[in-house]
């Protein structure tokens, strides 16, 4: 069990931008107008809606990255969302963690996404409540990660390795930044508490066997390298891109 040091939490949160555009996490109501929350995302499709990026926002961001990313396939797409999306989640949650030793409710309710935006995700809190730092893992992957690849699978032939494969790289993505934050800062303390929480967090079940322990490479795929010029990740699984089936024999590791 981490235990962290409370302080008070920014109502605004303007010291996460300073880690990086990933950690941004912008408070109110955006200029543009309320935007669907994640627990609409997370929803059944409305019928009847004459806006998509309401009715249905997780089709809307898929079929926006497909077009972005000119991809063949529609599991690519739903990927590169899925782990894009991962990836502000833990910034957000693991950064306040660290930096001020509490986390913001991010209650899927709360939070609010565009779904037209570009990258990284624009996310916006409604309203700033503490909870604390220890609840990080619990928060971000029980009250985004499930819902979401849920969403996304029931949508999408997608497997759920893959989504928790996203997931972990995600979360050790964010780890590293922040590590690169704390040495350039002279704050080693912020990079200690993210790595301890970290640690608990890929403990889970759902996150155990997502990276190597050793190296924390991914042991799934993301499936990047399959778009045109895509290549690997830097924590891919694969030494080099697989070939096209059925001209040499590939270990599947696409789950």
């Amino acid at each position: 069990m981490v235990l962290l040091l409370f302080v008070d939490l920014d109502p605004q949160l303007t010291a996460l931008g300073r880690l990086g555009g990933f950690f941004v996490l912008r408070t109110g109501v955006p200029p543009r107008g309320p935007l669907p929350t994640l627990a609409q995302a997370y929803a059944k499709p409305l019928l009847g809606s004459r806006e998509e990026v309401y009715a249905d926002p997780i089709t809307f961001r898929i079929r926006k990255v497909t077009e972005s990313l000119h991809a063949h396939e529609p599991r690519i797409a739903v990927s590169v969302a899925h782990q894009a999306l991962a990836a502000r989640l833990w910034s957000v949650a693991l950064g306040a963690a660290a930096l001020y030793g509490l986390l913001p409710d991010l209650d899927p309710h709360l939070l609010h996404w565009d779904p037209d935006a570009g990258a990284p995700d624009d996310l916006w809190l409604s309203e700033v409540r503490p909870l604390p730092a220890e609840s990080v893992g619990e928060v971000v992957r029980a009250g985004h990660l499930e819902p979401l690849a849920a969403a996304l699978r029931s949508r999408h032939r997608i497997s759920a390795g893959l989504l928790w494969g996203n997931a972990g790289s995600a979360l050790a993505g964010t780890v590293r930044q922040l590590d690169r934050w704390a040495l350039t800062n002279g704050r080693t303390e912020v990079a200690d508490r993210a790595r301890a929480l970290a640690a608990e967090i890929l403990a889970h079940p759902d996150l155990s066997g997502t990276l190597d322990p050793a190296t924390l490479r991914r042991r799934s795929c993301c499936l990047y390298y399959r778009l045109p010029g895509g290549g690997l990740c830097g924590d891919c699984c694969f030494d080099r891109p697989p070939r096209p089936t059925g001209t040499a024999t590939e270990p599947n590791r696409d789950h």
